[in-house]
């Protein structure tokens, strides 16, 4: 792989991971129609690691309040999560929205650890790679559709503080489904938050923040085999300049996506999905 292409994946990654589209199937399916060469996963989690980059220094603020807010978290995660409140001070709703994340990470924790190798297998393998897009884009159909319900059904007059126990645990399975390449995890966890009833910006902000530390946790684990596998010069500046653009691109597209949702719907990430998975189906009749 060549430096140009590292840094177009980083700007594919940086768009995708966000906007509700499936960044891990466009990391497929880029390489796959270009005839590039596949990046592998340890790329792909160089790219991951540069948009965990871009939510850490856009949310740096909420960070912040959430680690200091952590000892109070600890002493009463129960009735923290529950809301028990007489008057909830700012420090108590830092403290519930640590709490609320991790809630959201353990069903996505739980399939990674029991499924991640098999789908990586599967997605990632030459031999199964038309099946794979077919998967894929079958998946990019369905989670459109999932997101053009919630849109018509949704109540949405919720913000993040109005937030249950559980509306945090139905947004973690649907983030642990989209452990399957073409679902989206922005896309699955933001629908999955307008069922719930949460405002579109809202839905939004807490898919990106409940995401982060299972993509922190994956790109670690990834980086880490890498470097114990060893890595040549070439392959440590792919990594940096794919991780530097998915890092640039990322934080420009969050502030971009949650003003969009302010005041518009998703409606035009479901047409793309719906015409993007029907174009697949058709390249892989014609390939």
């Amino acid at each position: 792989m060549e430096i140009w292409q590292a840094i177009m994946l980083g700007i594919v990654q940086g768009l995708t991971e966000f906007l509700p589209i499936s960044s891990s199937a466009h990391l497929i399916i880029f390489p796959w129609l270009l005839n590039w060469e596949s990046p592998g996963l340890s790329f792909d989690a160089s790219l991951h690691l540069g948009t965990l980059l871009a939510v850490l220094v856009y949310f740096r603020d909420e960070f912040a309040r959430m680690i200091v807010a952590l000892p109070h978290a600890i002493s009463n995660p129960a009735g923290i999560l529950m809301g028990r409140f007489v008057e909830p001070t700012d420090r108590d709703l830092d403290a519930r929205m640590g709490l609320l994340i991790t809630v959201a990470t353990i069903p996505g924790l739980i399939l990674g650890i029991a499924f991640a190798s098999r789908v990586d297998e599967f997605f990632h393998t030459e031999s199964t790679s038309g099946r794979a897009i077919g998967v894929i884009a079958l998946m990019l159909i369905v989670v459109g559709l999932v997101m053009l319900a919630a849109e018509r059904l949704s109540e949405r007059v919720l913000n993040i503080p109005g937030m249950t126990l559980k509306d945090s645990a139905i947004i973690g399975f649907a983030q642990a489904v989209a452990l399957i390449p073409g679902v989206s995890r922005s896309g699955a966890t933001i629908a999955a938050g307008l069922f719930r009833g949460l405002k579109r910006a809202d839905a939004a902000r807490f898919s990106f923040l409940a995401g982060m530390p299972l993509v922190l946790g994956a790109g670690l684990k990834s980086l880490l085999d890498v470097i114990g596998e060893g890595m040549s010069g070439h392959d440590v500046a792919l990594f940096v300049s794919g991780a530097a653009s998915a890092a640039l691109v990322g934080f420009v597209t969050i502030w971009g996506l949650l003003r969009y949702l302010e005041r518009r719907s998703t409606r035009v990430f479901v047409v793309y999905r719906i015409v993007f998975g029907f174009v697949l189906l058709a390249l892989l009749a014609f390939r």
